[in-house]
Formats: C-alpha cells, structure tokens, sequence
C-alpha cells in the first residue's frame, strides 16, 4: 500500500480518538459546555482531517482516470441508482436482524449523531458532507482497494465493511453496515470513480438528517411501529 495511504488511514485514526484528549482541554480553557466542546472539536477534527487527506492525496487526484472510467453522465446515474440499492439493502439486512436474528431495530449513532445535530445544527456538514468523504476514501478506496487487489470482492468488501460496522460502535449492526459497504463497493468498482459512492453516501445521510429534523422523535417512533406491523403482515407474521 501507498504510503500516503497510510498517512491516510492514521489520520482518520487519530481524528476518532482525539476527542478524548483535546475534547476535554477545550472545555477547560473556553467556556463552553462538556458537551458543547466535545461537539465543537468534533467539527473541529472531522474538516482538519479532510484537508490533510485531500492534501496527502493530491498525487491521486492528478492521475489519469482509468479508462473504462464512468463518465459525468454515468457518475449521475450510477448516484441515484446506488442511493437506492444502499436503501434496498439496508431494508433487507434490517429485516433479517429483526426477524432472523432478533436484533432490536434502531442506531444508537444514528440517535446519538441527531442529539448533538440538535444542540448544534452546524454539525449537520459532518455527517452530510465531511464524514462520507472521509469514510469512502477511508473504507472504500484505501482498506476495500487494496483488499480487492489481492482478493475476490465478496471478502474484501466483507472486511473493510466490518472494520466500517467497529468504527460506528455498533457491531450488532454489522449487517447493515455490511449492506451498505458491499452497495458502496459495488459502485466503486462498477464504476471506478469514489465519487459515485461519495455521492450516494452524502445524499442518503442528508436524507437520513432531513427527515429526522423535520419530524418529532414520537412522530418517528409512531413511524417505526407502523412500519414493524406492516411488515410482520407482509410476511406473515
């Protein structure tokens, strides 16, 4: 692998793990909240993060695009197109965890990251924007990249969509997330453009933040329950 990569990837490490550090020096030396300032050098870290790999990965960005490439029209196409597949196999792995596995449905991040979007709406351009930038570059092109060059898909798509499902803290979830890579992945190959799967990433978070802001958590939760009896009817259940 690169060596930039790897800058790459210890960037994006260090950027998860330095809230523990300058989180708590930020709270002591202005004043703002405990939360606040965790919140704060949140969006702090995730945008200094993105310069530096956009920086580190300069040499990438100058290289000619490979020439079975998609083209602007098929990078719009295969964006809308994968945003659907992500929904498509989110619903299905859900399904399976809810009714195969017995798994509580429901993302304590996805709560989490709505809580703090709440106390500071200018976290919204993390999880819209930054964060899915970081991830594809991190979990796509790098870990799933250099996998695929030395493996099938299936088992390199597998493996950087479970290291994806243990940085979000939810590893009860790994399917969805596991779903959701495997779409990523796909797009990357099929298309050999990152921006196709940095693209459906940022719509459906945006879409994910969107909704969720617009409704009350009881409106959501009644949602939740409607569509769990819905779905219990269409199998059967």
């Amino acid at each position: 692998m690169a060596k930039r990569y790897w800058y790459v990837v210890i960037t994006y490490i260090i950027m998860q793990f330095s809230g523990f550090v300058f989180a708590p020096l930020l709270y002591l030396l202005t004043p703002l909240g405990q939360m606040q300032a965790s919140i704060y050098w949140s969006i702090f870290s995730f945008i200094a993060a993105l310069a530096i790999v956009l920086l580190l990965l300069r040499p990438d960005m100058k290289t000619t695009p490979h020439r079975n490439a998609a083209s602007a029209g098929e990078i719009v196409l295969w964006s809308i197109a994968g945003l659907f597949m992500a929904y498509f196999a989110n619903y299905i792995a859900t399904m399976i965890e809810t009714y195969v596995l017995g798994i509580t449905p429901g993302s304590e991040n996805t709560q989490m990251i709505m809580d703090i979007t709440r106390t500071v709406p200018f976290f919204v351009i993390v999880t819209a924007i930054v964060a899915p930038i970081l991830e594809e570059i991190v979990f796509r092109k790098i870990i799933f990249g250099e996998l695929y060059k030395r493996m099938g898909f299936f088992l390199a798509a597998a493996i950087s969509a479970f290291v994806f499902g243990i940085i979000h803290g939810e590893p009860e979830h790994i399917l969805i997330y596991a779903s959701i890579g495997f779409v990523f992945a796909f797009l990357y190959v099929k298309t050999k453009r990152i921006i196709v799967p940095i693209i459906a990433h940022m719509v459906m978070n945006s879409i994910s933040v969107i909704i969720q802001l617009l409704l009350d958590p009881e409106r959501i939760e009644q949602m939740m329950k409607q569509l769990e009896q819905m779905q219990m009817i269409l199998i059967g259940g």
